[in-house]
């Protein structure tokens, strides 16, 4: 099991409190076993594999083995978003991600905010800010002009090329609220790690991103993994709680 965890993370693993239920600083497998357990039903077309590469027949698919270990979303590449059960607030997440030619995913953090999951190799300008891999996606507003709006580039393009697996490691603080339900905090991604290289720190998001699951905000809330958009492959998905203290709250 490999754990390709970001440089500099493992301070908050020694500085974490109490979060969710859960004891800071132990990680939790997404990815449990066989099957789907551990995600809400129902969860469409996905399914777990032993193994997930490029279809060398076409370019801009996914060829897959039985076995466990790795989540695809479907024979097609194209079916509903999977979510995770539990529920998350303030966590330190390390997922791995393989997508072929052209392909669109995305992790959206409490079901809301959005680490953009693209083809971007060799891009050297996308068409928006947000849409790029590793980018923190635009919100929306059909009243606003341009309807789009708060998205954020990563600092420099670590893509791969189409085919190779690659990892993401955030360090993510849901909003916060007080005893009246009132919001006092935006979300906040502390910092966003993608193949190694930092492209984002203390970025706010005001609120949900565009295609999010709910366009309310909560104390916590489920990771979902697009999966309507095109073919991908997820694996070495673990979370650990983290205390707000340690990601500098």
């Amino acid at each position: 099991m490999r754990l390709n965890l970001a440089v500099g993370f493992g301070v908050l693993g020694v500085l974490a409190g109490l979060a969710c239920g859960r004891e800071a600083g132990e990680w939790e497998e997404l990815i449990q076993g066989e099957g789907m357990a551990g995600w809400k039903k129902p969860t469409g077309e996905w399914l777990q594999v032993g193994e997930a590469v490029k279809d060398p027949a076409n370019e801009k698919a996914i060829a897959t083995k039985p076995g466990k270990g790795i989540l695809v979303n479907g024979a097609k590449g194209r079916t509903g978003n999977l979510f995770t059960e539990a529920q998350f607030g303030d966590i330190e997440a390390h997922i791995e991600f393989m997508i072929p030619k052209g392909s669109n995913s995305g992790v959206y953090f409490m079901g809301r905010y959005e680490i953009q999951v693209f083809d971007s190799f060799g891009v050297e300008k996308a068409p928006y800010p947000g849409i790029e891999c590793g980018g923190i996606y635009e919100r929306w507003d059909d009243r606003r002009k341009p309807q789009g709006f708060e998205g954020h580039s990563p600092r420099v393009n670590a893509s791969k090329a189409p085919g190779e697996w690659q990892s993401f490691d955030v360090v993510f603080l849901a909003p916060r609220f007080d005893a009246d339900g009132k919001k006092t905090a935006n979300a906040r991604f502390v910092k966003v790690v993608h193949n190694g290289q930092v492209v984002h720190e203390n970025v706010e998001v005001t609120g949900p991103t565009r295609a999010a699951a709910f366009n309310d905000e909560r104390p916590t809330g489920p990771l979902m993994f697009q999966g309507d958009h095109g073919p991908v492959a997820y694996r070495n998905l673990r979370v650990r709680p983290i205390a707000a203290e340690a990601a500098g709250k």
